[in-house]
C-alpha cells in the first residue's frame, strides 16, 4: 500500500517564522502557534517573520525538493515606500546585482507589474509605516528563485524599500481566499 502523504497550504502572519519547532528561539512564534501539524510535516521553503503569505507544508521530501527547484513561480505582492517608477521596474525585471550571503549575485529576470490598486489583504498588525514620509506603491513580482531576502534586497537595491511583502502564488497554488494564520489541508496528490 502506497505511504500517504500530508500537505497544507496557510496565510503565514507577520511575526510568525517558517518553523514548526522553535527550541531555543526564546519568545519567537513558530507555525504550531496556528495549528497542530502532526510529525513529519515540514514547511517549503520559508518565509521570513516579517513576510506575510502563502506557505506549503508537507511530509513528502521529494515533493518538498520539487517545489523548492526554480521550476516553479512565486509570486508576492510588495507595497513600496514611494512611487515606483518604470526604471526601477525594468531594472529589477532585468536582473541585479546584490550581495546575498556575503557573495555577490545576479538575480535572474522575472516579471514586475505596478499595481493599479491595493490588494484586499487584511490590515497587518503592526502597520507598516506606509506613507509616513512619501507615497507608497504595490508591486507583483513574479521570481523562480528565492534568495535570502532577495525581493527586499532587489527593491532596496532601486530605492523603493519593502514595507510589507505577502507571497500569494506559488505555482498554480493561490493563497486565494485565506485569511491570516487560517491553515487548509490539501489533497494527497497536489495539482501543481
Amino acid at each position: 500500500m502506497p505511504e500517504e502523504f500530508l500537505h497544507y497550504k496557510l496565510y503565514k502572519p507577520y511575526g510568525v517564522m517558517s518553523q514548526v519547532n522553535l527550541k531555543g528561539y526564546g519568545n519567537k512564534k513558530g507555525l504550531s502557534v496556528l495549528y497542530a501539524f502532526p510529525d513529519g510535516v515540514h514547511p517549503i521553503g520559508r518565509l521570513d517573520e516579517d513576510s506575510e503569505g502563502l506557505l506549503l507544508m508537507s511530509s513528502n521530501p521529494k515533493f518538498m525538493a520539487y517545489v523548492n527547484g526554480a521550476k516553479f513561480e512565486k509570486e508576492y505582492y510588495v507595497q513600496l515606500d514611494g512611487d515606483i517608477t518604470p526604471d526601477a521596474i525594468l531594472q529589477m525585471e532585468n536582473g541585479l546585482e546584490l550581495i546575498i550571503n556575503k557573495e555577490l549575485v545576479r538575480t535572474k529576470p522575472c516579471r514586475v507589474i505596478k499595481l493599479e490598486t491595493e490588494p484586499p489583504f487584511q490590515a497587518r498588525i503592526p502597520a507598516p509605516r506606509a506613507g509616513l514620509h512619501r507615497p507608497y506603491s504595490w508591486i507583483s513580482i513574479t521570481i523562480r528563485e528565492g534568495k535570502h531576502r532577495q525581493v527586499r534586497k532587489m527593491t532596496a537595491a532601486v530605492g523603493f524599500p519593502t514595507l510589507r511583502l505577502v507571497r500569494v502564488r506559488i505555482g498554480n497554488i493561490h493563497l486565494n481566499s485565506l485569511q491570516v494564520g487560517e491553515v487548509q489541508a490539501l489533497p494527497s496528490v497536489v495539482p501543481i
